[in-house]
């Protein structure tokens, strides 16, 4: 792959970047938007069913991932709900939320991590330098996420995410 994520843990806090091959202002609108949020987020394997975006400071993203590959049968049907919650927005530069597990009401889930996430997007030899940090309650927190798996599922989500943009320009 020419643009490999790179993962690093430090204490409470998971940084993820990654350089795209497009422009910053269509990388910031593929995680600002629901019509493109819809074409790559979650894993391979995993749709989402549900995507409603406020996207403002206050403004809340409550979104529903399904999983539809059969060959994933632990997890074929399950479905997975989450909330971000934007603290700030500079466009086509940051974005910073609350990240939650969440039902489909929208009510957080109960003993379930929840980092502040802030998302930099920088011009980088003509591409999108993307820098993910998440900044979690406590080391434990972090390692739980660690634990279920989270590493692939965001490593294919920003595969997706890479996919889709190429498509698009």
């Amino acid at each position: 792959m020419s643009n490999p994520m790179t993962i690093k843990a430090e204490g409470q806090e998971l940084i993820l970047e990654r350089v795209f091959n497009a422009p910053r202002e269509l990388v910031f609108k593929a995680f600002s938007q629901a019509e493109h949020l819809k074409h790559w987020w979650g894993p391979r394997g995993w749709t989402l069913t549900v995507c409603n975006v406020d996207f403002r400071p206050g403004g809340i993203w409550h979104y529903c991932m399904k999983c539809v590959d059969e060959n994933q049968s632990d997890f074929y049907g399950y479905e997975s709900w989450g909330k971000a919650v934007y603290q700030e927005i500079v466009e086509a530069e940051k974005i910073v939320y609350v990240d939650y597990f969440s039902d489909a009401e929208g009510n957080e889930a109960e003993g379930m991590p929840a980092p502040l996430i802030t998302m930099t997007f920088t011009e980088f030899e003509g591409k999108t330098k993307l820098v993910n940090r998440a900044q979690y309650p406590s080391a434990e927190a972090l390692k739980t996420v660690i634990d279920m798996g989270m590493e692939q599922g965001v490593t294919e989500t920003w595969d997706r995410l890479d996919e889709h943009l190429q498509s698009i320009q």
